[in-house]
């Protein structure tokens, strides 16, 4: 009795203090997911240059940390540094009149007679599509050049942060194999079990992130190329743009690039409308159709609605998080219930 009364207040006490820690630990929470995920990510490249660094454990984390850093977080920040620009660009724009939306809106109407009629269908007045239009895109432009503001504010706080992802990286690189270790000796789960679920972890993490991002990078560049050939106003931020929608499954950069071609077309600019929409369906959706089933579903052998509607939630729960967070709980969510079929009701 005395036993069962120690080993209860010791696991109450235990949960308590774990409570706590994560409490304390939340602030940092971003830069813990990121350094994990980067980890995790680059884990492939680290073992396969393990035999040359032999037992330098901490050369091997640095070096390939600092591909890391030259690779991805670098080129990440100069985008990210142009789109603040291209954001402020355009909010003078929209602010001075240069550009007038609504100049745009009436040259569709007056492109399609029919427009109108159609939407009173639906209760829907081009007045207030072009309002609404006008009101989004100036507070969508605000933001960016606000944005772009606080982050030349903010600058030492952005670099601390990142700072300390990198830090946190580091070490994960370098002690990652042994934390695993010691996190599969304390989970209660059974051995094999925690394996499985750690290895679907890493799995669905590495899926995720290399294949969201290669399908992201390689619609970006080529809407904004097509886009600049075009001669679109702010090929860049559209080119971001771009692959930030492209991160959603099934929705993607037509998001972005099938509107302007609609628009082209209803100008009068047949010619532009009829490039922009075969390169879009053809090239820019052939990337997305050939290469996130190879990179994304096929590794974490989700469907395609599984990942578009954890994608979405995880974003709406966890911000940018979500990325990531959405995808891996959907995995594990598949991962825990085919375990307990297996173990329970086989």
């Amino acid at each position: 009795m005395q036993q069962k009364l120690a080993q209860g207040s010791f696991l109450l006490l235990l949960i308590a203090i774990s409570v706590i820690f994560g409490w304390i630990m939340l602030p940092f929470f971003s830069a813990l997911l990121w350094a994990a995920v980067i980890a995790i990510v680059f884990h492939p490249l680290q073992r396969r240059w393990a035999p040359y660094f032999g037992k330098r454990k901490n050369l091997l984390a640095l070096s390939v940390l600092l591909l890391c850093t030259l690779i991805v977080i670098l080129p990440l920040l100069l985008v990210i540094l142009s789109l603040a620009q291209e954001g402020s660009a355009l909010y003078e724009k929209l602010h001075s009149g240069q550009i007038n939306l609504n100049q745009y809106v009436e040259q569709i109407k007056d492109a399609f007679p029919q427009l109108q009629s159609f939407l009173d269908r639906f209760g829907i007045e081009i007045t207030s599509i072009k309002d609404q239009l006008t009101n989004a895109t100036v507070e969508a432009s605000r933001y960016m050049a606000t944005q772009a503001l606080s982050v030349g504010q903010n600058t030492a706080q952005f670099l601390v942060s990142l700072a300390l992802m990198l830090y946190l990286t580091f070490f994960f690189l370098r002690d990652g194999e042994r934390l695993l270790q010691l996190l599969i000796r304390a989970l209660p789960l059974g051995d094999v079990r925690e394996r499985q679920l750690l290895g679907k972890i890493a799995n669905v993490t590495t899926a995720t992130v290399k294949g969201n991002l290669v399908v992201a990078i390689v619609q970006g560049a080529l809407g904004g190329l097509i886009f600049w050939v075009l001669d679109v106003q702010s090929a860049l931020l559209w080119a971001v743009v771009m692959a930030l929608v492209s991160l959603l499954p099934a929705v993607g950069s037509a998001l972005i690039w099938a509107p302007v071609a609609i628009y082209f077309l209803a100008t009068g600019a047949i010619w532009q409308g009829v490039v922009l929409l075969a390169f879009g369906a053809g090239v820019i959706g052939l990337v997305d159709n050939l290469l996130r089933p190879v990179l994304v579903g096929r590794t974490t052998r989700m469907p395609d609605y599984l990942v578009l509607l954890s994608t979405l939630g995880g974003i709406a729960v966890f911000g940018l998080n979500g990325l990531v967070l959405g995808p891996l709980v959907a995995a594990l969510f598949l991962a825990f219930w085919d375990i307990f079929m297996q173990d329970f009701n086989p």
